[in-house]
């Protein structure tokens, strides 16, 4: 099982597009995939006409259930065979706290979900924005971050402080990071110039980037991932590419 977290410390870059689509793609391919949506805007959730609400909340995952691991408990089906979901609950919104009173705090999101080894091919972990508790669970759990950047100063800055933080932990030192250009406008001559000039900097950038693109934007209007209703529109032919190569970088 591997575990990749879409993740950026700003909001609004395309994480949960990502997440979404690369879920679906890969279910697609015949991968028994999960996605748990961590962010309590639940928004993933939202794409996946799925209820957000988890039974007990956050405080009942970490408690653990009965037996096995405690998502067993709150994993939903979608509409797509081979794609379940972990939604989203307004209760996320504490998980910090929940999780500094619990024990070994950034080994909990890994704890609850070792017991699923068996059940899926990959995971996808769908991650608030800023660096907290849980997003430094999300990382001792991951094998690898994407992390959608796009292609401005600020972004970039953003890129910089996470590959910081992630440099100074002595667990956390070596964890694949893969960022990508999100809502890429061609048109913007800072765009292409920081698309040039970024990857000389940090050439762990992969080739695919995302197209700034309406057809990504109505996916709240379809309430399902961008490749299930446009699939030949660019930026669906582009999360294709981008899932292709986040799949080559991984360990067989």
């Amino acid at each position: 099982m591997r575990i990749l977290a879409t993740y950026n410390i700003k909001g609004g870059v395309g994480k949960t597009a990502a997440a979404v689509n690369l879920a679906y793609l890969a279910a697609r391919r015949g991968e028994r995939t999960l996605l748990w949506d961590l962010d309590p805007q639940a928004a993933a959730t939202y794409y996946f006409r799925v209820e957000p609400k988890v039974v007990g909340g956050g405080q009942r995952l970490l408690k653990g259930g009965k037996k096995g691991s405690a998502l067993d408990d709150v994993i939903k089906g979608t509409d797509f065979p081979g794609l379940d979901l972990v939604p989203a609950d307004f209760s996320f919104r504490n998980l910090d706290l929940m999780l500094e009173e619990a024990k070994g705090s950034t080994k909990q999101l890994r704890k609850l979900l070792r017991p699923l080894e068996d059940d899926y091919d990959v995971v996808f972990l769908d991650c608030p924005p800023s660096i907290s508790l849980v997003s430094e669970s999300a990382f001792r759990a991951s094998d690898a971050l994407l992390v959608p950047v796009i292609p401005t100063t600020l972004s970039a800055r953003t890129l910089e402080q996470l590959l910081d933080f992630l440099a100074s932990q002595e667990r956390l030192a070596t964890l694949k990071v893969l960022p990508f250009f999100s809502m890429v406008d061609r048109r913007k001559r800072l765009h292409l110039e920081s698309m040039a000039e970024l990857p000389i900097r940090w050439p762990q950038f992969l080739r695919t980037s995302i197209p700034y693109a309406s057809d990504v934007e109505r996916m709240g209007v379809h309430r399902m991932p961008l490749p299930a209703y446009a699939p030949l529109s660019p930026a669906a032919v582009a999360y294709q590419s981008l899932w292709g190569e986040v799949r080559a970088s991984l360990p067989k």
